[in-house]
């Protein structure tokens, strides 16, 4: 548990996180850099709900914009919390692609 700005949150306090770069690489899957320097891989077949089905027209995925460090896509409808993108991708070699 931790205290910001005098609210108490579960869990661990942890850096301010940003998407500096997302680049589409196909079938749903998204190669991201964050404001650490890392790249991971993100997987947006994952998400669930309506909100983020126009993900499926790969006309839309194909063009995500990042606002403020954040995935947005279709005119900022859809958003993904770079916290989330982070804790559900995988590591990244770029070697092994």
């Amino acid at each position: 548990m931790y205290i910001k700005d005098d609210v108490c949150y579960a869990g661990e306090l942890q850096d301010d996180i940003k998407i500096v770069e997302a680049k589409p690489l196909g079938g749903g899957m998204m190669l991201v850099t964050f404001s650490t320097g890392e790249k991971r891989l993100f997987d947006t077949t994952l998400l669930k709900g309506a909100a983020f089905e126009p993900l499926a027209n790969d006309e839309i995925f194909r063009h995500p914009v990042l606002f403020h460090g954040v995935i947005t896509w279709n005119n900022g409808e859809i958003d993904i919390a770079p916290e989330f993108v982070y804790e559900h991708s995988y590591t990244y070699d770029s070697l092994a692609l």
